[in-house]
């Protein structure tokens, strides 16, 4: 207990400490959002991946507090789709080569003695999926981190019912250092996570709820999974029917998320993310009293009849579209306006 705590401070410190180093280099290497009219570094993610990896792989090893079989193997493999995400931040790479690296990532995570070949079929879609729509959550300042830290501390809860002490440790060094990172992170954001951390906060936490899952029965695990990830999957749906309904290529980043439409109707950035995150909590939570036994699977009925009920919602509301961006010299300074 003392190690968690001792760790969570330090992931949270080293955190927010590196995020702020890191910004001005990412500046001078050009590794910024391209989506934003600012010009937003990305290197917030490898902060996050970088002190996570660092305070876990301390207590690893000096055997103050072990992983776990199998979850050292997590760790990895989470760094690696971390790495792939950062060549994503620095050049750009074709969606199809981030689900290849991610689903071989998972494929060398699921444990298939639990799951079965089934079970383990549907794990690693769950976590490509789940880690692709954790990325898309990193459209709006401080959104991925916030629903990051909720579902970290929601899976953590999970991992510490089936007495996983180093998951559930590992899950709180993560939701410390992307408490760390929202120093910075929220809005108006200075540094932003990017592909690297967003890939990696989504595999780790959706490959550490198939660890706390494995060996339960297939429909109580897909109402505790859909009700963890319920906000990033909503989401996901939401632009996926909108990029559909308007013939627009799938794959083509426009404002049609969440956060967008709920600006639409009157709400600041950070009220929106607010409301996310309360959104978040109230999901996460029902999981986690599924998972325990609190309640029944029936519970799982109210959040995907919610989720349903936001997506339709907001589906009638038009996104505002893109508009070409011009820059001009005045006086010494950029200024950027829509055209």
């Amino acid at each position: 207990m003392l190690y968690g705590i001792a760790a969570a401070t330090a992931a949270l410190l080293l955190a927010a400490l590196l995020a702020a180093l890191l910004r001005v280099p990412a500046l001078r290497a050009g590794i910024v959002d391209r989506r934003l009219h600012r010009r937003q570094p990305l290197l917030g993610g490898v902060a996050v991946v970088t002190v996570t990896c660092l305070v876990a792989g301390v207590g690893q090893w000096t055997a103050v507090a072990p992983l776990g079989e199998g979850v050292d193997r997590l760790l990895v493999a989470g760094a690696l789709v971390a790495a792939l995400g950062l060549v994503a931040d620095v050049w750009r790479l074709r969606a199809r080569v981030l689900v290849a690296g991610t689903a071989v990532a998972a494929a060398c995570v699921v444990p298939y003695d639990e799951t079965g070949v089934l079970g383990g079929i549907l794990a690693l879609g769950w976590i490509v999926v789940a880690s692709l729509a954790f990325k898309g959550l990193d459209h709006a300042d401080g959104l991925a981190g916030t629903v990051g830290v909720v579902t970290a501390f929601g899976v953590g809860a999970c991992a510490a019912a089936e007495v996983m002490d180093g998951l559930a440790v590992l899950l709180s060094v993560l939701a410390a250092a992307l408490t760390g990172f929202l120093m910075h992170n929220w809005h108006p954001a200075r540094i932003g996570l990017g592909a690297c951390g967003s890939l990696f906060t989504g595999f780790l936490l959706s490959s550490s709820l198939v660890f706390t899952r494995a060996g339960y029965d297939l429909g109580p695990s897909a109402a505790v999974v859909f009700c963890v990830g319920a906000v990033a999957l909503a989401d996901s749906v939401l632009v996926v029917l909108a990029r559909g309904l308007a013939r627009r290529p799938l794959m083509r980043r426009g404002p049609d998320h969440l956060v967008h439409r709920l600006r639409r109707l009157g709400l600041t950035p950070p009220g929106s993310v607010v409301l996310l995150g309360a959104a978040s909590f109230s999901s996460v939570l029902v999981g986690v009293l599924v998972h325990t036994g609190w309640t029944g699977e029936g519970a799982v009925l109210w959040v995907a009849g919610g989720a349903l009920l936001v997506v339709v919602v907001l589906l009638g509301i038009p996104a505002q579209e893109s508009r070409p961006v011009e820059s001009t010299q005045v006086g010494g300074q950029l200024r950027v306006r829509n055209g």
